[in-house]
């Protein structure tokens, strides 16, 4: 089979996503209704209501989906509902813990909602994705002024130590959460067209190949940017995970292991400025991060300070394998148990089995993803897929890291489960965007050869040999062969 032979993308697999669709949908209900009974011995009161908002939604989405792009990945989008409906269901259980009960998961169905228009309204606009490469730097401008928006005098809200809010009115956002959209698209199209120079080898130590020292410009001016973000916004989630972010992007465009390791540094780099702002300047307003610190080391050194991390334990300890049972658990005693903590709800009422459960959602979303760039031909499409899997993989590594004590708490939300409509809306647009990707990747192709056009597979795989890495780069020898050609051409150049 020559290079030009491949697989054929056939069948869209949308009834598939349906019957998937259905039994998410399904799930996350019975988790409200499971919740009610255990809770009160009854139905909720407007349990039939309910299930017709839950069922137009799946079904809208669903419909447009069919519509727009019907060769997307047929998993992604009950993923998502099975998510954001066990996340409805647990911010109802939580509402029953304050006297009178809370109706917060009226205003989180209403956060739905918006999230559903908005992935309807992007699925509308951007059929192809491949149309955004042309804005490189327009991106980028509205990504880093949508970052730095909370410093805005007037609009910018500082709320539990951080800095990272804007509010009109009543309403508040946080921007950075469409910035993480706008900055990985912007990422995408500089690193497609820049891969080839960054890949250039430099300086090798201990048998790998550094970066060069020209093209170190982009990591320091994305780092100095999170640098900022972290002192003048005291985030510390937002500049790990924009850094993160653009270091693995780096990592995989030019498939340089010098660059991940350059970035390693630079991070504990600046977490040694942050450590001599503390505790040599006593710089005060980062308090709330020794607070974070202390409890991930030793959270019984204060227990004050520290008691959200330690019910949160608790409650998990309590749920044990198994879990209490929905509604049958004490997830009330944890602050902020609807927001940061909602993974120690899943923890303590369907026990470590179903945080399991939860986490394997996320590993799907996420495996998915990264499948969806290893299957495409096309180099922004593949980065972009790739940037936004690796986005949202690292916001679940750092929420559920923090709520058990792997990693210091960072501050980032549950995606489609936590409470609150910034990060609920940003990631139903994420998932719309990855979808987008999927479909211009997976429709149907007619220049193979020699393949049943009734065929049911259901991906493309280009017949080339000896190939390896997201952009089939051949091997790292080769590699390096190339980067030494390509300076020995510069310097015969000159």
């Amino acid at each position: 089979m020559t290079d030009v032979q491949m697989v054929v993308i056939h069948r869209s697999r949308r009834n598939i996503e349906l019957l998937l669709l259905l039994f998410a949908l399904g799930i996350g209900f019975s988790a409200y209704l499971i919740t009610g009974l255990n809770l009160y011995g009854e139905l909720p009161t407007n349990w039939l209501a309910a299930a017709g908002v839950w069922v137009i939604l799946g079904a809208a989405c669903h419909a447009f989906t069919r519509w727009r792009i019907p060769y997307a990945d047929p998993v992604l989008l009950p993923c998502v509902f099975l998510l954001n409906g066990i996340g409805l269901a647990l911010i109802f259980r939580l509402d029953q813990t304050s006297t009178p009960p809370a109706n917060d998961v009226v205003t989180q169905l209403g956060w739905t909602g918006l999230g559903v228009i908005g992935f309807i309204a992007f699925l509308i606009i951007f059929r192809d994705h491949r149309p955004l490469q042309r804005y490189t730097y327009t991106l980028a401008l509205l990504g880093v002024v949508l970052l730095l928006m909370p410093l805005l005098p007037g609009i910018g809200r500082e709320i539990n130590g951080s800095r990272i809010w804007i509010g009109i009115g009543p309403f508040s956002f946080q921007p950075a959460e469409i910035a993480k959209l706008v900055l990985t698209t912007a990422f995408a199209s500089y690193l497609v067209e820049r891969r080839e120079v960054l890949a250039l080898a430099g300086r090798r130590v201990l048998g790998i190949d550094l970066p060069r020292a020209r093209d170190l410009g982009p990591i320091l001016i994305v780092w100095a940017g999170c640098l900022l973000v972290l002192l003048a916004q005291r985030d510390l989630g937002t500049s790990m995970l924009f850094f993160g972010m653009f270091v693995m992007m780096l990592y995989v465009a030019t498939e340089r292991p010098g660059w991940p390791l350059l970035g390693l540094g630079m991070a504990v780099l600046g977490g040694l400025v942050m450590f001599v702002l503390i505790k040599v300047f006593k710089v005060g307003f980062f308090d709330h991060v020794l607070v974070r610190l202390s409890s991930w080391l030793d959270p019984f050194s204060d227990y004050d300070k520290n008691y959200q991390v330690i019910q949160g334990q608790f409650g998990m300890a309590w749920g044990g394998l198994l879990g209490r049972g929905l509604g049958e658990g004490r997830p009330g005693l944890t602050p902020l148990a609807k927001s940061d903590f909602i993974a120690t709800v899943v923890g303590e009422e369907l026990g470590v089995a179903g945080l399991m459960a939860v986490i394997l959602l996320y590993g799907i979303i996420i495996a998915r993803g990264l499948r969806t760039a290893l299957i495409g031909k096309e180099a922004f499409g593949k980065l972009l897929a790739a940037g936004l899997s690796f986005t949202f993989a690292l916001q679940v590594f750092a929420i559920i890291g923090g709520v058990t004590r792997l990693l210091p708490l960072t501050g980032l939300t549950t995606p489609f489960m936590s409470q609150g409509g910034s990060s609920l809306v940003s990631n139903w647009v994420l998932v719309a965007l990855l979808m987008v990707v999927s479909h211009q990747f997976r429709k149907p192709v007619t220049t193979a050869v020699g393949v049943d056009p009734d065929s049911e597979s259901t991906q493309l795989i280009p017949a080339v040999e000896s190939r390896s890495g997201l952009f089939g780069r051949s091997s790292r020898r080769d590699a390096h062969r190339e980067s030494a050609h390509r300076d020995g051409a510069e310097v015969g150049a000159r």
